[in-house]
């Protein structure tokens, strides 16, 4: 079947096959022995040199690409642009192999690295976390790559001719999200999104590649038989996404329980964590169920035990994490051939316009609108659709399928992905600056370790003294810290001063349970400004209103906390910086996590009749 509609004036691409010539024959017979020996060290000397060779060449690519990465952060490129642009340019220098690593082998190479990579970020989300957006994620994760997929194929039919079973691969391919682009650019962007935000872009992010690999194979299987019944494609799915969801649960505790008992240093727990969990995405592929999903969910289960998943484990595991992602991208990069590239790039820049800018926005307003998301986060994440190694992955799998146009299908997806880092991942700060979703606000907590305690939850944590905090310049004594917590040392500049009034830029070190940790965090920032007060989140609302003599809303219940009120109005998704009135008081959200409000600034209005209402949610 051709890639293009019948009736199409456009012929279909065609692919250039690379043979690879045949092994020489050993040279045998009587009195040559010595001479075969010879020919046959000559011959192992060669192959020891062809390997030291790609050695030389792959690690300066990877050691190119991460001091270009320290320059390119500066000006604002995205890194994992950086590593593709390195790889492809790697097979532009004369002399270099066209085709120096082949379909299968990027294709191994890159489903490996995005599962360290979804590894690493369920390790990094809490369960707190995804409750907080579990809805709208998983309506992001399916819904939205389906309604983004048609959208994109319907594109293609139009705008390039396709025959729609091609328009659809085409969108199945480029449809998703990808986890690593998501994760490396909002780690190292340099600013922190509102929770709400940031959660739910993750939690997509991770979880929508079992649509995207269904869609994609679905839509190979109907290229090859038109006749596939409709009911064989959905057993499929469900057997993916059913299979991949049981193993990453399963699988995820037992790994668990195996971390919880053995004694290893960091470096070594964070090894065996990602060679279990690589296990498991096998057991799960081979079982024919969803291996991403799997392993992502199995991180998150794993990642319950914080007293042994603590921060230094995570850390050593980012490592791991960045080398796959480095190595993934600048793989891909080597493997496309550029000619090709430009060749496909009118037809690609006109899928990936289509996509980022009304594609992707409409999906992602049809699966959030119903959550009550703001306007102006819904602008914001439906701008950060942010493509990557999945697309580019995906696209290998249909070259490995081997249908026709593969060739387009794979460069038009590269484009995208190049395109969407370029655009997407080069405007975070200024997105997130113009749709308000950032938080300002820099901690004062500088580290964090779990103590090994069984199920006490006490914490060794060091703060720095922030300036304008309240508690400066005043004796310890005066201070009442947190229940719980109890101050080990005072540094200032290195030195212990036990007695001294603190400064700003001292360093306190406590020892104080888990749940003491944001109190003590508010102690160490600055304070509230002029007109602002803070309150905790447990003052009771009708003790405000009688204070202030304001009227409750009506939908405000007796005995309610302020924190319950704003958490209901927020839907239980609430953020920083999400604002109610009540008469003459704006409450505004200053500290909140995994759902729950944990701080809240109160501020008088001099208009109440013009401020009347939410302003969030």
């Amino acid at each position: 079947m051709s890639i293009w509609r019948v009736g199409s004036r456009r012929p279909p691409p065609t692919r250039e096959r690379h043979e690879a010539p045949p092994c020489a024959a050993p040279v045998a017979g009587a009195g040559v022995d010595r001479i075969w020996h010879r020919h046959a060290i000559r011959d192992l000397i060669g192959k020891m040199q062809t390997i030291n060779e790609f050695l030389f060449i792959g690690a300066t690519l990877l050691f190119s690409a991460l001091l270009l990465s320290a320059v390119s952060l500066r000006a604002g490129v995205p890194t994992l642009l950086v590593f593709l642009a390195v790889g492809l340019l790697a097979t532009e220098i004369p002399g270099a192999p066209a085709h120096p690593i082949n379909t299968h082998v990027a294709a191994l190479t890159g489903s490996l690295a995005l599962a360290v990579i979804l590894l690493d970020g369920g390790l990094r989300t809490r369960v707190g976390t995804i409750r907080l957006v579990v809805g709208p994620a998983l309506a992001l994760a399916t819904a939205g790559v389906l309604l983004t997929a048609a959208l994109v194929g319907v594109a293609a039919v139009l705008l390039l001719g396709f025959d729609w079973r091609y328009g659809l691969l085409l969108g199945a391919i480029v449809g998703s999200t990808d986890a690593a682009a998501v994760f490396a650019l909002l780690r190292s962007g340099g600013r922190r999104m509102n929770e709400r935000v940031e959660a739910t872009i993750e939690v997509e992010s991770g979880a929508n590649d079992p649509m995207a690999v269904f869609l994609t194979i679905a839509c190979i299987e109907l290229i090859r038989r038109p006749e596939l019944p409709a009911v064989e494609l959905l057993g499929m799915f469900a057997l993916q996404l059913g299979l991949g969801l049981a193993f990453g649960l399963l699988l995820g505790r037992a790994l668990g329980a195996i971390v919880a008992r053995v004694r290893f240093g960091e470096g070594l727990l964070a090894l065996l964590i990602h060679a279990g969990g690589l296990v498991i995405f096998a057991l799960t592929s081979l079982a024919q169920g969803s291996g991403f999903l799997a392993i992502y969910v199995a991180g998150i289960v794993i990642a319950r035990d914080r007293a042994r998943v603590n921060e230094d484990v995570l850390r050593a595991g980012d490592g791991l994490a960045w080398l796959a992602q480095a190595g993934m991208f600048l793989i891909l990069g080597v493997v496309t051939d550029v000619s090709a590239l430009l060749e496909g790039a009118p037809q690609a820049l006109l899928i990936a316009v289509g996509l980022m800018f009304v594609a992707r926005p409409l999906a992602v307003a049809a699966c959030l609108l119903p959550f009550g998301y703001p306007r102006n986060e819904i602008i914001f994440i439906g701008w950060m659709g942010l493509r990557g190694a999945v697309p580019i992955v995906l696209g290998l799998f249909v070259l490995l399928a081997g249908i026709d146009g593969a060739d387009l299908l794979f460069h038009v997806a590269f484009f995208t992905v190049l395109l969407s880092l370029i655009l997407q991942g080069g405007s975070l700060q200024i997105a997130a600056r113009w749709a308000g979703v950032g938080v300002h606000r820099i901690s004062p907590v500088l580290s964090s370790a779990s103590m090994d305690r069984g199920e006490s939850q006490r914490e060794l944590v060091q703060l720095r003294v922030l300036p304008g905090a309240a508690i400066v310049a005043r004796e310890r004594e005066d201070l009442q810290w947190p229940h719980g917590a109890r101050i080990v040392d005072i540094l200032r500049d290195g030195t212990s001063v036990p007695e001294a009034l603190l400064q700003a830029g001292d360093i306190a070190a406590f020892i104080t349970p888990a749940r003491a940790i944001d109190e003590l965090e508010e102690m160490f920032a600055p304070a509230a400004p002029a007109g602002e007060w803070q309150l905790a989140g447990s003052v009771i609302l009708q003790d405000l209103a009688d204070f202030y003599g304001v009227t409750l809303p009506a939908d405000a219940t007796a005995g309610e906390s302020v924190a319950a009120f704003l958490e209901r109005r927020m839907r239980g998704r609430p953020a920083i910086g999400d604002r109610v009135t009540v008469g003459t008081l704006l409450l505004t959200v200053r500290r909140a996590s995994e759902g729950k409000v944990r701080r809240v600034s109160l501020r008088l209005l001099p208009q109440p009749d013009t401020l009347d209402g939410a302003d969030a949610l």
